[in-house]
């Protein structure tokens, strides 16, 4: 029986990167389903994803020794993934529960192929939704001076749920550089895309007075600089004079879940590759 593949990849750029990938491929009967590449030219980088499916006789090890040994000519960072095999998500929220619904319904009805594995919150206000799911639900407070107490229990969830992927749906809580060092590229988080020009408590009262005719979100990888990540998806909509903070609000939460569930599942589609200080994402 045939097994489903993707491979992603970056290395220097230079001639003969395709065909070599390809050749792996065609020497096992592999079928190629879909191939998108890109060659940097400001980072002289390479990046590539290949969507292939094995001959019933092509096993797991066979492919990822094959790709092993094109590391010495080419330098390649790649990685193999079974799609067989679903993402495990933990999600993190604090009170606004309008991602964390839009996560879990999207799962549920099929929209998104990952495994929610549990939710943590510093707030317990929405155990009944994820309870409504059927998911894990952890309130991990975060008290005066136990920041440091409470991101170990957070890590030792991550572990305990095997959990591939941490998004923060919402999460008002920032985490320290030592959890973002510890999950580097595994942690999605959300924030509306008046940052930096409206930080601070009321971004859209601000953005109201201000007069502003564009709203909308950003969907990043966490770093330790604060809401700096790479950049995985925006999302904006055009207002206007006539609509208030709260109809702001309301606008901008439908473009926070927009811009995060397509984060979300173009990462676990594996077709985000970190760059830099920015992202390919081959859609």
């Amino acid at each position: 029986m045939s097994t489903e593949y993707v491979l992603t990849l970056s290395c220097p750029d230079r001639p003969g990167i395709v065909a070599a990938v390809s050749g792996v491929l065609a020497e096992r009967d592999c079928n190629i389903l879909e191939s998108q590449q890109y060659g940097d030219r400001d980072t002289g980088r390479f990046f590539m994803r290949v969507q292939f499916e094995t001959a019933g006789s092509t096993g797991d090890d066979e492919l990822r020794g094959a790709f092993a040994a094109l590391m010495p000519e080419f330098a390649i960072d790649w990685r193999l993934h079974d799609t067989r095999t679903r993402p495990r998500v933990l999600i993190m929220v604090s009170k606004g529960g309008h991602c964390l619904n839009d996560l879990l319904y999207r799962q549920r009805s099929g929209l998104l192929d990952i495994e929610v594995a549990a939710v943590v919150s510093n707030h317990p206000a929405l155990r009944p939704l994820a309870q409504s799911y059927g998911i894990d639900y952890h309130h991990l407070p975060v008290p005066p001076g136990g920041k440091a107490a409470q991101e170990a229990e957070v890590l030792a969830l991550v572990q305990h749920y095997q959990t591939d992927l941490v998004v923060l749906a919402r999460y008002m809580q920032i985490l320290s550089d030592d959890l973002c060092a510890k999950l580097r590229g595994k942690v999605i988080n959300i924030h509306h895309s008046f940052l930096p020009s409206f930080k601070g408590a009321k971004p859209y009262h601000q953005a109201h007075a201000r007069g502003v005719k564009l709203i909308g979100a950003t969907a990043h990888y966490v770093t330790p600089d604060l809401d700096e990540g790479p950049i995985i998806e925006q999302e904006v909509a055009r207002v206007d004079h006539t609509q208030g903070p709260a109809e702001l609000m309301a606008v901008g939460r439908d473009m926070e879940c927009l811009a995060l569930a397509r984060a979300v599942r173009w990462h676990s589609e594996h077709r985000v590759l970190l760059n830099g200080d920015k992202t390919i994402v081959f859609r």
